[in-house]
């Protein structure tokens, strides 16, 4: 098994594309078998589907059932209609229990369940029992297919057991202990099972510190925690400590892949909008909620503006720095957002830590404000000569930015002790709410030093 960099994936692309027109089945197979199955999947993407249909025909289903795990649910949905139906249902007994159940999930269910009802009974019940957890938990993610033993055991057995069943495992690097209850009470890593000697029993190999996930773990949490302890797989067991299956390091990384586009996406009110392939149509469709209802919030801004249109009226020179006040506050308050959000996400906000983080975010905001404030009233007071609306504009800034950090830092906090998504407090809506607040102090204090102006 090979892995390509990009000139040579582009030149055994040419070669399986070029076996499949001229029908040489034993050259596609040669060249298109011996690749990591990554760069079968990007060769595979690549076909047309006519190619594609011949390349099905080449493979059997357990050869392209990996391939057909690792597509992107887009890909699957289309390649999934183009195959025979006894070639679809052998491929699923033949993919790892997780990546049918992530299928299955995105299919009609009548759908679904006409594959279960043709799959194998053994394999269709593991996929049932997945398909029964709550969506994004450690059991909805989990996979079935782990390598299990006894206590018991001596290392010249599990090694013999390990060879007939590591070809349908998806991770030996781990094995774990249950007694005959099917409770998880140790695990044994490959390399401690290869330097112990084949006599040695496992009880006396085996690790009792085990760190495993309850199976109704929400899914980031589980990545949090294989991401803590490097972990290569996590074992996922019952309230009754009974293991049900492991989950997997690369569908972590998928999940916090999923994750982390989903916080994007609120984040800049384009959730659901981040896909390259989704049309133009699409695209604004799911971007418009946000934005109408940013422009009707924004209409407070305006009337902001309306209420203190005698002081603009009276100096106009005012209106030339609100730009620079609303940009200020929106760029603090999106700032400090990221960086709360980005705590909640990753779980480095630790208990208590709601005050500190308050008080690191306005501390910031001071420092910030006074710079700003100092090098802002030297440059009017020199550019315009007038001293009082030098201090107007830099005593707003002060003010504006050391309020802004502290709503950019608290709205997702307090969004989060309310149990929802913290990623809802938009930059868009931080901006806005910004801009709003700088206006209203911007204004008032020109309002009260207007006899000076």
């Amino acid at each position: 098994m090979v892995k390509l960099d990009k000139k040579t994936r582009e030149q055994y692309t040419k070669l399986v594309i070029d076996a499949l027109h001229a029908g040489e089945k034993e050259q596609f197979r040669n060249t298109f078998l011996e690749l990591h199955p990554s760069d079968q999947l990007d060769i595979f993407i690549t076909l047309n589907s006519d190619d594609r249909k011949r390349g099905y025909s080449y493979l059997t289903p357990k050869e392209f059932a990996d391939v057909f795990g690792g597509l992107k649910i887009s890909n699957q949905k289309l390649f999934f209609l183009e195959l025979d139906e006894n070639y679809s249902v052998s491929m699923f007994n033949h993919m790892f229990t997780d990546d049918v159940v992530n299928f299955l999930t995105e299919i009609n269910s009548e759908r679904a369940e006409d594959i279960l009802l043709n799959m194998d009974k053994e394999k269709a019940q593991k996929v049932r029992g997945l398909l029964a957890y709550a969506p994004e938990t450690a059991g909805a993610i989990m996979t079935k297919e782990l390598i299990s033993i006894s206590s018991m055991d001596i290392v010249k057995n599990v090694l013999e057991k390990l060879r007939q069943d590591a070809p349908n495992a998806e991770i030996i690097y781990y094995l774990y202990v249950i007694d005959n209850d099917g409770i998880l009470v140790g695990v044994v890593s490959l390399r401690d099972l290869i330097i112990a000697s084949p006599s040695e029993v496992i009880e006396n190999i085996m690790s009792t510190r085990i760190v495993s996930v309850p199976e109704d773990m929400d899914q980031e949490d589980v990545g949090r925690l294989i991401k803590k302890y490097d972990f290569l797989a996590a074992p996922v067991v019952s309230n009754q400590n009974r293991l049900l299956g492991i989950v997997t390091v690369d569908d972590v990384m998928d999940i916090l892949e999923d994750e982390t586009t989903e916080d994007f996406g609120e984040i800049s009110a384009t959730k659901g909008a981040t896909d390259l392939n989704l049309s133009g149509f699409v695209t604004a469709r799911k971007r418009a909620p946000w934005i109408i209802a940013l422009m009707f919030f924004g209409l407070i801004t305006a009337n902001v503006i309306g209420r203190f249109e005698e002081t603009l009226e009276a100096v106009v020179l005012l209106a030339v720095f609100i730009p620079m006040i609303m940009d200020s506050a929106g760029n603090v308050g999106t700032q400090s957002l990221a960086v709360a959000v980005r705590g909640l996400a990753l779980g480095t906000i630790e208990k208590g830590g709601f005050w500190r983080m308050i008080r690191r975010e306005f501390t910031a905001g001071i420092m910030l404000g006074l710079i700003s404030m100092v090098l802002i009233t030297i440059m009017i007071s020199i550019i315009y000569g007038n001293w009082v609306l030098a201090l107007i504009v830099g005593v707003s800034i002060l003010c504006t930015l050391s309020a802004s950090t502290v709503i950019g830092a608290t709205v997702p906090l307090i969004i989060n002790k309310l149990r929802l998504d913290p990623a809802i407090a938009s930059g868009p809506f931080i901006t806005t709410v910004n801009d709003i607040l700088g206006l209203l102090i911007y204004f008032s204090i020109a309002t009260s030093l207007m006899a000076y102006l």
